[in-house]
């Protein structure tokens, strides 16, 4: 059994995966520059948990794009 989203719900799969795109890496930048980031050259726990958060939103943000983009060419068939 085939679920087709609606071209709706489709679009707002995709706007919500590129707003991640958009939202995550500028977030890990700005951690990046944050002076508790790193100690004596060496990255810090507050430096690696963020980057975790902003890996594991990525790779959801992918899986929305992906789903968006096939459910948006299915519900124009």
């Amino acid at each position: 059994m085939d679920v087709v989203l609606s071209r709706r719900a489709a679009a707002f799969l995709l706007v919500t995966g590129a707003f991640q795109w958009v939202i995550w890496p500028t977030f890990l930048h700005n951690i990046w520059k944050d002076p508790r980031s790193f100690s004596h050259g060496d990255p810090t726990a507050f430096l690696l948990v963020h980057a975790v958060l902003t890996v594991a939103s990525l790779a959801l943000a992918t899986g929305l794009l992906l789903v968006g983009g096939r459910s948006w060419r299915a519900a124009a068939r």
